[in-house]
């Protein structure tokens, strides 16, 4: 199991995630804001509100949505420095 240790936003629905394991990954998550808890999350400012939430270790936003680390960790992509 992945955790994210940080979380920052990059532009429109991306965001530059560090993991427990050190690697930073950019992950493009619009296309995964799908059901009703991710509705409000479509809107890009509300998007950029995301937190991380050291309770589970993963990124999560004011009205409850959160996701699996390790869904994270598996559909990013690793860089080599966060622009």
């Amino acid at each position: 199991m992945h955790f994210v240790r940080d979380v920052k936003y990059a532009e429109e629905y991306k965001l530059f995630l560090t993991f427990e394991d050190g690697t930073v990954r950019l992950v493009e998550l619009k296309g995964h804001l799908e059901g009703e808890i991710f509705e409000p999350l479509k809107d890009v400012k509300y998007f950029q509100k995301v937190y991380l939430d050291k309770e589970p270790d993963t990124i999560a936003w004011e009205n409850g949505a959160d996701i699996s680390p390790d869904f994270l960790y598996e559909t990013g992509t690793i860089q080599s420095e966060i622009a």
